[in-house]
């Protein structure tokens, strides 16, 4: 289900815990997943749960509590926007609006082309570069504006087209 490569990942992480603890890696486990498929898919999870020797509804909770982890398809480019008081205060509501009307989706669409989805998050700890996205749960974009937008937009659409990754 994973390939070697994420596993000896996730094998990482479990040693950093004792032998009968090794449920303790499962965030981990779960984004080293998302990585290599894009999504954690019920067999996903069932598959690190498995792993991990947990039980799969653990794993779950975990999944779906926590707003980077997909539990249903995304496009390529993830950008999670956030939607906390300091980013609302200096036009991340605008920006939010503005990207997803330039993108033609909703928050948690797929746009046609499956390059890109549109979440909101909640505070990224950023709040002195409001406001601020996130791509794909590991690039910071912050002083968002409408220019930045497109900028952004285009850039990812580029590497896109490449068969790049943010």
């Amino acid at each position: 289900m994973l390939s070697p490569e994420a596993l000896k990942k996730i094998d990482r992480a479990v040693a950093k815990y004792p032998a009968e603890q090794k449920q303790s890696a499962v965030m981990h486990a779960l984004a080293v997943a998302q990585v290599e498929k894009g999504w954690l898919s019920p067999e996903v999870m069932q598959f690190v749960a498995d792993y991990l020797e947990m039980p799969a509804v653990a794993v779950q909770e975990v999944a779906t509590f926590y707003t980077m982890f997909n539990t249903s398809p995304v496009g390529k480019f993830k950008l999670t926007v956030c939607t906390n008081l300091p980013c609302q205060l200096t036009r991340g509501e605008e920006m939010a609006k503005y990207l997803k009307e330039k993108l033609g989706v909703e928050y948690g669409d797929i746009t046609p082309d499956g390059l890109f989805t549109v979440k909101e998050g909640e505070c990224m700890g950023a709040c002195g570069d409001a406001p601020v996205m996130l791509v794909n749960n590991h690039r910071m974009c912050g002083f968002m504006n409408e220019a930045k937008v497109d900028a952004l937009i285009e850039e990812l659409t580029a590497k896109g087209a490449a068969g790049e990754k943010a």
